[in-house]
């Protein structure tokens, strides 16, 4: 039995240790092949032979409380995702937005915004009017709350929060030269245990290739979830887009690097989803990484091109997609109240 065909048995039978993953990370991509092919017959097994496709549309937008504003600077953002996002500064704009998207029939919506130079998103001021619209209406809450205190964590369980959206990083390096954070990877662990001593639906977020594009901590921020036993029932796996105008150089993480962190999440979390997030690189690269992603056991994915889904209908003519008009990061029973309808299905599919 040579060392690849031992490492694939002792994932495949439950016995792999932390050790064993990392070799994994390794591997080339001819011995890795049979691993994503075991990915496959994980994924099979726990989540019948579904692929869910989301598309937030104009019923699930983003919203930013600070604008384009952000005090952190990130090298890889540096306010760009900011300004796509619809900006409402004000309680009372907030409030009146959200109530009009509801009765305009929205499903939800991400609150998200810029960081304070502590790292946290500025979202206890508007946490009120939060539990307000969620005591008036049905809509799907999912915030990003960035590092985070105490009074924060009580806020958002007394609002109702539906969704905490937290990017999981344990690698020192990236939280101080790319999210210019004076903080710790124990900051992180600790917004963490408050998110869950206050009981709220932490959905991991991991983006891969932050170390300057390539792949170097995902495997500790992988074993923290685990170890944490947050249990959570969806990860996102998001990944890096290389700025144009950054100081530092980056590179575009390698599709086949990205499967492999994916692969891993399913042989340790083999009933738990996992999604391919909107933000990851575009362009050339996009069909192959979402070839791999599939390969190596996604059951959601945010946007595909309709190339990956004829690509996947011809390996696997069985397979039922079915779409959502939602984030991907929404739990499942609040999926039906995101289900697409036909027209949007051909819509999207050009049918």
């Amino acid at each position: 039995m040579n060392k690849t065909t031992g490492l694939l048995q002792k994932i495949r039978s439950g016995v792999a240790s932390w050790s064993d993953f990392s070799s994994f990370l390794k591997l080339d991509k001819e011995e890795a092949e049979p691993f994503f092919l075991l990915a496959q017959e994980v994924t099979a097994q726990n989540f019948e032979n579904i692929l869910k496709i989301y598309n937030p549309t104009n019923k699930f937008p983003a919203i930013s409380i600070t604008g384009s504003e952000c005090a952190l600077h990130c090298e890889h953002c540096n306010e760009k995702y900011l300004r796509g996002m619809k900006p409402l500064l004000t309680n009372n704009d907030l409030e009146r937005f959200l109530i009009e998207h509801s009765k305009n029939g929205g499903i939800g919506v991400l609150i998200s915004g810029g960081c304070e130079p502590d790292g946290s998103v500025p979202l206890i001021n508007f946490l009120d009017t939060v539990k307000k619209v969620k005591d008036e209406t049905n809509l799907i809450i999912n915030t990003h709350t960035g590092l985070l205190d105490e009074a924060t964590a009580q806020k958002l369980t007394e609002a109702n929060v539906d969704i905490i959206s937290f990017d999981v990083n344990l690698d020192e390096e990236v939280i101080k030269n790319i999210y210019h954070l004076d903080k710790s990877v124990k900051d992180y662990k600790q917004a963490i245990e408050l998110l869950k001593k206050n009981q709220l639906n932490i959905v991991p977020h991991i983006c891969i290739g932050l170390y300057y594009g390539k792949i170097h901590k995902e495997l500790e921020s992988i074993r923290f979830i685990k170890e944490t036993v947050i249990n959570p029932s969806l990860i996102v796996i998001i990944a890096l887009i290389p700025p144009k105008n950054s100081k530092i150089e980056f590179n575009i993480p390698d599709p086949f690097d990205i499967a492999k962190i994916i692969a891993l999440i399913r042989f340790v979390f083999p009933s738990t989803e996992i999604s391919l997030g909107c933000m990851r690189p575009r362009g050339d690269i996009k069909i192959e990484l979402e070839k791999f992603a599939i390969k190596a056991g996604i059951n959601r994915i945010e946007l595909p091109s309709r190339r990956t889904l004829n690509w996947v209908k011809s390996i696997n003519p069985e397979i039922h997609f079915q779409f959502f008009s939602a984030c991907c990061a929404i739990p499942n029973n609040y999926e039906q109240f995101a289900k697409s309808k036909d027209s949007d299905i051909k819509r999207y599919l050009k049918l």
